[in-house]
């Protein structure tokens, strides 16, 4: 994806934001490096003039923005979570760059502020409630959040995906945040779901309706957000920054740590040293084949035997947790939703899908530190270019596969089983993984 970026804008037109609460984030440094070397040998000591930065103060990232002449750096409040930080610098200036009203943006905003209040009753206080309503459904096993949204803001399922999983996915316990699956029939769904059904009031989606309705009849809970128009995305940050915490205290856990998050990253920075020490990135082994698919197994066993006895673990509200170190492009997007949905369907069980090394900072969280329910899958996409990072001695290939090996090693440290699968070129090999385990689930599952 880095490549392909490259080629799709005009270096010297183009505006870099750098966005880093801790100016030390792994991925932001390694791209920030990279585009402003490529700036550079375009505009030479000018180039800083397309840079900016958001972080906190006296960050590491504050002295690279003077050092290279950026053109303006943006102090936020660090008492403001990264994960909180929607309403401040870290959204709004995107936001202006869009060219969104950020007054008007800011007014949504400050509505649900007053309206979340804190000696607004809870029945008439939208974020305590929405919080009271996920906690309570929680502890009565409805712990899957699973949110239903127009196509215009289904964006905001992501943003959701790091609140909810880092704020309460901690001492066993969570909220598991199910975004971008599809809404099917109600048979294919377990009692462990809680529907959210977003609407957008001057653009009706009737289809949605209709599935919500057949939701509604079978029993499932549904809590409806009704949302005049796009801005009012705004008063949502805000609204589910109440609720999470609320919801977080109704499980008796902290919503405002993530102890979980760093044990990836530590495992990463060890890899990356011995890559600095050694020359070289070691691979999880041993390693079997079984067509265009490569596989660990300890075990003298073919994939579809390993596959067999993974998906004979899974249980009525478990979740299954598709994570993809692969280019986030339509065509391997395409087969990913047809994995998740041919397991989904077949099992009755949620599912989620996160592009590595992204969903680190978001459901990383939970998949380490919530409920013993998940069941990983480390899917793992050639990369046939490779590009190197400035001051680095390795590349993005090997930095993207350090990550996905420092996750796997945080998995199975908390006993969460996982599979670590390489499927060769994405398109071809998600294909092959597909039909593979079709033969293994239930018939009744969509068509790839």
């Amino acid at each position: 994806m880095v490549l392909l970026t490259e080629r799709q804008i005009p270096l010297r037109e183009t505006l870099f934001v750098v966005a880093s609460k801790s100016g030390t984030t792994a991925e932001a440094v390694a791209l920030a490096d990279y585009f402003y070397a490529k700036v550079k040998a375009v505009k030479g000591k000018a180039a800083g003039e397309n840079f900016v930065a958001i972080t906190d103060p006296e960050t590491p990232l504050v002295k690279t923005a003077e050092g290279r002449s950026f053109r303006k750096v943006f102090l936020n409040v660090p008492e403001i979570g990264g994960r909180y930080s929607a309403l401040s610098f870290f959204g709004l200036v995107p936001a202006a760059l869009m060219g969104l009203d950020v007054s008007e943006w800011l007014g949504r905003a400050s509505r649900m502020v007053h309206a979340c209040g804190a000696g607004v009753p809870i029945p008439e206080n939208p974020g305590a409630l929405l919080g009271a309503v996920l906690g309570e459904l929680a502890l009565r096993g409805r712990d899957k959040v699973t949110f239903v949204m127009p196509t215009p803001i289904a964006p905001l399922g992501m943003w959701l995906e790091q609140l909810l999983a880092e704020s309460t996915g901690k001492e066993g316990k969570g909220l598991l945040p199910v975004a971008g699956e599809p809404i099917g029939e109600p048979s294919v769904y377990g009692d462990d779901r809680l529907f959210v059904d977003f609407r957008l009031t001057g653009e009706p989606d009737l289809a949605q309706e209709r599935k919500i309705s057949s939701l509604r009849a079978a029993g499932h809970p549904v809590v409806a957000i009704h949302l005049e128009n796009r801005l009012d995305i705004a008063q949502e940050f805000f609204r589910w920054e109440i609720a999470g915490a609320t919801a977080g205290r109704i499980l008796g856990i902290n919503p405002f740590d993530q102890p979980n998050v760093e044990e990836s990253k530590k495992n990463t920075r060890r890899i990356l040293s011995e890559v600095r020490k050694d020359g070289r990135l070691d691979g999880p082994e041993p390693m079997a084949s079984e067509g265009k698919l490569r596989f660990f197994s300890r075990e003298p066993l073919s994939l579809r035997e390993r596959l067999k006895r993974f998906f004979s673990q899974v249980r009525p509200g478990s979740y299954l947790s598709f994570q993809a170190y692969m280019a986030e492009t339509p065509s391997n997007e395409a087969g990913l939703q047809a994995l998740r949905l041919l397991c989904r369907d077949a099992l009755r069980v949620a599912t989620t899908v996160g592009y590595g090394p992204r969903y680190l900072h978001s459901t990383g969280q939970f998949h380490k530190g919530g409920p013993r329910t998940g069941f990983f899958l480390h899917l793992i996409g050639e990369d046939f270019t490779d590009v190197p990072i400035p001051n680095e001695p390795y590349s993005f290939k090997v930095f993207k596969r350090a990550q996905a090996l420092g996750d796997l090693e945080a998995l199975q440290k908390q006993d969460r089983p996982v599979l670590w699968i390489e499927v060769g070129a994405p398109e071809e090999g998600l294909a092959a993984l597909y039909h593979l385990i079709e033969d293994l689930l239930p018939r009744g599952a969509p068509e790839l």
